[in-house]
């Protein structure tokens, strides 16, 4: 393998050297299939993420398992995610974009076949480390591959597809598999995928070229201990608690992995800081000295904790007050995150045209104005209530995640590309976990709360879901104050539209 200094503006494909802005018309049928096969793959595997949670009942009925020992599934998903996505910053610099893509889909291929074989919860487990494994190299690939190969002027509505896979995949994975439930047993959730796997699989060994050639350097192991002790005990930990119900003797245990996570990432950010000075870095943290960054992380923080613990409160409302079937209540979401997906392309092109302030700002508010209507659900509310306000927080959604996106990648230097990628797949997973803590256990405590004061089961649910969405509905107003002040990324100004955008 050749080597070379981090990409500053050129990138290398096979038999040709050009600029990016070269590649773009060179070549934009081979970087349009490129990107094409890494978003399928993509969403593919990002459908993983939360499609196997509505398996579970039938996992633990078929394996013999206590529903403590079954969560297991879901948490191991996320700590690997949570360890992986941080070095992929570093893998996409150290190794082509081919190896990375055939190795990911590799990875996510053996996991599934493996799941869907094993005949206990231990190779299940690992069938689901293997699988999250790949699927963590994934996203940080293909946004870094996007802002190498797409111009400036047009990258929003190409981001505007990256936003399908981070928002619409997680939020139809429990439809998906609803609907192969509906017909077939639990290892069909695997199953389905193999065959899908396979062909990206494939293709990606066929088609997918190099953008960027490797350059050599060292892993810093101890940057790799802390990252994984760091993300991987917040997540934890955040997600043990959402689980807890109230009283202090079941949460000091979520106490113990987020103090050790805490504590592990200010270690992990000083050992960082201090790399940086030689390029040797695991996760360049430069990244945040970028203008903007910082703010669209923190915004894109407070939507996806909306979105996740909005997909973790709907079923369980839905289903344990409402008294819907799993099915009907997968079904009641999809609308709205359909939507979402198809607005993610028409999204991305008027950012192109209008920056992401304007887009932003409406979208903010519609997010916050759902989550206050969640407010005012109760044991007596009509479904099609949930999905008229499902609907408008999606289309929300939908207009600030491309903005976000586009926005936070576009204010780095191409050399920290992959590091800003990583970040965000990181974020995304930090997020995830921290909404649904704050929703469940603001729900779990509101409800036995309510319980013993004599309120009937759906009424007390009812009044937990109350709370845990009028706390995401706080919060979303900071994140409306915040979208104001959203700028365009110098490096998609155009001279004449500089001094009134920026």
């Amino acid at each position: 393998m050749t080597s070379l200094a981090p990409i500053t503006g050129n990138i290398s494909l096979p038999g040709a050297k050009t600029t990016v802005a070269d590649a773009a018309v060179d070549h934009s049928g081979r970087n349009r299939l490129v990107i094409a096969l890494m978003l399928a793959a993509t969403f593919v595997v990002f459908l993983n993420e939360t499609s196997l949670v509505v398996a579970i009942p039938r996992i633990m009925a078929d394996l013999n398992i206590e529903p403590s020992t079954a969560q297991w599934l879901s948490t191991s998903f996320m700590l690997t995610m949570a360890v992986v996505i941080p070095i992929t910053g570093f893998l996409i610099q150290r190794f082509s974009t081919r190896s990375i893509y055939i190795t990911a889909m590799s990875l996510f291929t053996a996991g599934t076949l493996l799941g869907a074989i094993s005949p206990t919860f231990f190779l299940l487990i690992v069938g689901r480390v293997i699988q999250a494994s790949g699927t963590a190299m994934m996203l940080p690939l293909l946004m870094t591959t996007v802002m190498t190969l797409v111009p400036p002027a047009t990258r929003g509505k190409t981001m505007g597809n990256v936003s399908i896979v981070m928002a619409m995949a997680p939020a139809v994975g429990p439809t998906v598999a609803g609907l192969v439930l509906a017909v077939f047993d639990w290892r069909w959730v695997f199953i389905v995928m193999i065959p899908i796997s396979v062909t990206a699989l494939i293709l990606g060994i066929t088609k997918v070229t190099n953008v960027t050639e490797p350059r050599k350097g060292s892993i810093d192991m101890l940057s790799v201990v802390l990252s994984a002790v760091a993300f991987s005990g917040l997540i934890y930990g955040l997600s043990s608690l959402g689980e807890s119900t109230s009283g202090t003797a079941v949460l000091i245990a979520p106490a113990i992995p987020i103090a050790a996570g805490a504590i592990s990432l200010v270690l992990f950010i000083v050992r960082q800081i201090t790399l940086q000075k030689t390029d040797s870095a695991l996760l360049d943290l430069r990244t945040f000295a970028a203008p903007g960054f910082a703010i669209s992380i923190s915004l894109m923080m407070v939507m996806m904790a909306a979105l996740f613990g909005t997909i973790i409160l709907l079923p369980m409302f839905t289903q344990q007050v409402l008294g819907l079937e799993p099915i009907q209540s997968g079904l009641l979401v999809l609308p709205g995150s359909l939507i979402m997906g198809l607005l993610g392309p028409v999204v991305g092109r008027l950012y192109d045209k209008v920056g992401p302030r304007p887009l932003m700002v409406p979208g903010a508010i519609l997010v916050s104005a759902a989550l206050w209507s969640f407010t005012t659900l109760s044991e007596t509310s009509s479904p099609f209530l949930v999905m008229a306000i499902h609907i408008p927080m999606s289309i929300g959604l939908a207009f600030m995640f491309t903005p976000l996106f586009t926005a936070a990648l576009g204010t780095l230097k191409p050399h920290l590309y992959s590091h800003g990628s990583a970040t965000i797949g990181t974020v995304q997973q930090l997020a995830a976990a921290a909404g649904t803590a704050l929703f469940i256990a603001l729900l779990t405590v509101q409800s036995v709360s309510l319980a013993a004061a004599g309120a009937e089961e759906t009424i007390a649910l009812a009044g937990g879901v109350r709370l845990a969405f009028m706390a995401g509905g706080i919060i979303s107003l900071f994140a409306v104050v915040a979208t104001f002040f959203m700028k365009r990324p110098v490096s998609e100004l155009t001279p004449e539209d500089a001094p009134a955008d920026h």
